[in-house]
């Protein structure tokens, strides 16, 4: 018989999600807080969204914190690089064409 840890995010009486680390389960759980402050942070602003616009926006902006930060400092936050090895078999250029 095998013993098996689960970690539940549960909010207001509903699980949300299970995890095999409390690592995960912590950092879901923070992202719920910051998606909850931030629904309460455009809920009271002028700009009028219905329930469903105003979770989904909150949950967008708090999984991508760390892109948001970035911009809210005036970074933009960087596309993904492509390593020199990489270009080399991508470029047509130099492509050799077997006939």
């Amino acid at each position: 018989m095998a013993v098996i840890v689960k970690y539940i995010v549960v909010r207001n009486g509903e699980e949300k999600m299970t995890f095999a680390t409390k690592k995960e389960a912590d950092a879901y759980d923070k992202m719920l807080d910051i998606a909850d402050n931030l629904f309460e942070f455009l809920e009271s602003s002028k700009i009028k969204l219905n329930e469903n616009q105003l979770e989904a926006i909150s949950l967008l902006l708090a999984e991508n914190k760390d892109k948001l930060l970035l911009i809210l400092r005036g970074i933009s936050p960087k596309k993904k690089t492509v390593k020199k090895s990489e270009q080399k078999n991508t470029d047509p250029k130099k492509a050799k064409v077997k006939n």
